[in-house]
């Protein structure tokens, strides 16, 4: 399969890394990390692409990690559907105390606008 994983800086997207190396070890799963700029993580992109890095040395699998500009939600979902993933991973969305669920923005927009399926991880 091939994954696109969308990866931000904040503790979801990073919980989402560590979900999807293991499914693409585990599977075989072609995978592709784009590393948006978020402006809402405390993380610079620099740490956040060293971090992935080493998660994906530590794993030993070898994927692309590509730095994707401009706005995030758009260029994730124009590049699942320029270049054919069959599924995009992102990591958020928080429990309210009403027991609803609240996304993000880079999310919201993804979930709403991909044609390929997305796998939210929280």
């Amino acid at each position: 399969m091939k994954v696109l994983l969308g990866i931000g800086g904040s503790e979801d997207s990073f919980r989402a890394l560590e979900r999807t190396i293991d499914r693409a070890v585990a599977a075989g799963d072609d995978l592709v990390v784009a590393v948006v700029e978020n402006p809402d993580s405390d993380r610079s992109y620099e740490e956040v692409v060293e971090r992935v890095r080493s998660v994906l040395e530590d794993a030993e699998l070898e994927a692309d990690v590509r730095h994707v500009e401009g706005d995030p939600g758009s260029q994730i979902v124009d590049i699942a559907e320029r270049e054919g993933f069959d599924q995009i991973v992102l990591g958020g969305g928080h429990t309210s105390p009403m027991g609803k669920i609240s996304l993000g923005n880079i999310a919201e927009f993804v979930l709403l606008n991909a044609k390929t399926t997305v796998t939210l991880v929280r």
